[in-house]
């Protein structure tokens, strides 16, 4: 633990071609994990196809789910894969988890929360579900609402496809968290992210 502690930046720190947002655990490996500047890094449409896409239902490995939809033809996955940002290739569009940390590192608005969202057993350390205060408002000034790097008071994609219904993947509410599944078909916001190991 002392390890992990002492290798990655501090949350919120320019870092990796965007800002140090939290760690994830993928099978037995740590990753800190990236999130994009804004003006690069985020766009808005929709998930892919209704089919179903078996390799896009991780809900911790962003990377495998994006590059499962792009092999299926989303043009948000080929997006975010097409991205060079700091001299960073790597890009993708983030799992449920992933989507998750980000919110609790730079939620932008200071209004309550939705306690039926926010478990993240994939997150380093895991958490639980959010308290209506708890995840507060981020204290960084640029991901804050309005901030030049702040997330929309809206719903973003995650790279994961809801396992039981093929036609609908899991979003995320930056306005008090919420978490739930909707239809491919709709245009969403999508921001993206990359990640690094932790040795």
């Amino acid at each position: 633990m002392d390890r992990i502690n002492t290798t990655h930046p501090a949350i919120g720190e320019a870092f990796g071609g965007g800002f140090f947002v939290g760690l994830i655990r993928i099978g037995a490996s740590t990753y800190g994990l990236i999130v994009a500047p804004k003006i690069t890094g985020e766009m808005t449409g929709e998930w892919g196809t209704r089919k179903a896409v078996e390799s896009a239902l991780s809900f911790n490995d962003g990377h495998a789910n994006t590059t499962a939809m792009a092999a299926a033809g989303s043009e948000i996955a080929s997006w975010a894969q097409s991205l060079s940002i700091g001299g960073h290739t790597d890009w993708y569009i983030p799992s449920r988890d992933e989507l998750e940390i980000c919110y609790r590192a730079f939620k932008p608005t200071d209004d309550s929360n939705s306690c039926l969202s926010g478990d993240n057993p994939s997150a380093y350390l895991p958490t639980h579900p959010y308290m209506p205060d708890s995840p507060a408002q981020t204290p960084f000034a640029a991901f804050r609402d309005d901030g030049t790097e702040a997330f929309e008071t809206e719903w973003y994609w995650s790279s994961t496809q809801c396992a039981g219904y093929a036609s609908y993947a899991w979003f995320q509410y930056f306005d008090g968290g919420f978490q739930d599944i909707l239809d491919k078909g709709y245009k969403g916001r999508v921001r993206a992210v990359r990640r690094f190991l932790i040795p």
